[in-house]
């Protein structure tokens, strides 16, 4: 229902709208205030860059903050990770992750960044606590920020926004009549839009995320998707349609797909329900590092990389480099 809202199929975003201006209005003003140095901002010693999203729901953020850890640690340079932490509930911030932290204080994504990359990762709510936790314990010469586009109490030097090249901005209003954090004219003042699936447009950059084989949660086995049968499938993202997408372009078959809310717990009793015996179940990398203490030798996951076209990534690429010597 939500996403036919957005998109406007439904004339119930209509109803929505009185509270849609509030939340235009209050989001303004507080952006105003930051502007005009009634709040404060903090700026860290070292260079920021805020890769985030206009739209509420999933736009495949994390990959392309993963892509960007991955492609700046190529060229020599110590990149740390800061997050919100949204879904986990540390006993206090800010919170430097290890290898025992969980997805339930530290939240889904910052683990799956932190066990992909291998790159320091810190979360709190006030993002810069995560900042200067990470300075105090690594030598840190970028920050990558998952997310906060709108946290303006964090002063940046690049900002990157990622859109769903094939949702873009729905019906174009704010939350809730609509999926706009902040209007679509915010992408004027941003230093880089990277577009994922669809069509980019002008100096958008193009981006796919291309899948992998699958990975076992249990034995680490890789298979091609397309293998495993009978198969069902389970996503719990932002958008769950575009991962059982990927799966049928791999050649998979799921005789079920299981849609669950962004960020959601799990369990064992939970996930082991959505299969019967003799089934497989595969799920987003998001999900699996949520499942990796629970795990069954049927369970898989299938993990996807940014590749980003064209020569505006390099350039994008030189741009934060330039920030760093």
């Amino acid at each position: 229902m939500i996403a036919r809202i957005w998109s406007g199929e439904s004339p119930l975003w209509r109803l929505l709208l009185p509270l849609s201006w509030l939340y235009g209005l209050v989001s303004g003003l507080i952006r105003l205030s930051y502007r005009l140095g009634l709040k404060r901002v903090w700026r860290a010693p070292v260079p920021v860059v805020v890769v985030g999203n206009l739209t509420a729901g999933g736009n495949g953020k994390t990959p392309v903050v993963i892509w960007l850890v991955e492609q700046l640690s190529k060229r020599g340079i110590r990149v740390g990770v800061v997050s919100r932490g949204y879904g986990g509930t540390a006993a206090r911030y800010p919170l430097l992750l290890t290898e025992q932290t969980t997805t339930a204080e530290a939240g889904d994504e910052p683990v799956l960044i932190f066990q992909r990359t291998g790159a320091p990762v810190a979360v709190s709510p006030k993002r810069s606590e995560a900042v200067q936790a990470l300075l105090a314990q690594h030598p840190v010469q970028i920050i990558v920020t998952d997310d906060g586009l709108q946290h303006y109490a964090l002063a940046r030097d690049k900002e990157i926004v990622v859109v769903d090249g094939v949702r873009r901005f729905g019906n174009g209003w704010w939350l809730p009549a609509g999926p706009m954090r902040e209007r679509a004219s915010r992408l004027r003042s941003v230093d880089a839009v990277i577009v994922n699936g669809g069509e980019a447009k002008g100096s958008e950059i193009p981006m796919r995320l291309r899948p992998g084989l699958a990975v076992n949660l249990l034995t680490g086995e890789r298979r091609a998707v397309s293998a495993l049968a009978p198969l069902v499938a389970m996503a719990g993202i932002g958008h769950p349609p575009r991962f059982f997408a990927t799966l049928e372009q791999c050649g998979a078959q799921p005789v079920k797909q299981v849609a669950l809310a962004d960020h959601q717990a799990l369990d064992p009793a939970l996930v082991e329900s959505f299969v019967t015996p003799g089934q497989q179940l595969i799920m987003t990398e998001k999900d699996a590092v949520k499942c990796r203490a629970f795990a069954r030798e049927n369970w898989w996951y299938l993990p996807v990389d940014a590749e980003l076209d064209g020569d505006q990534p390099e350039y994008l690429l030189k741009e934060l480099l330039a920030l760093v010597h």
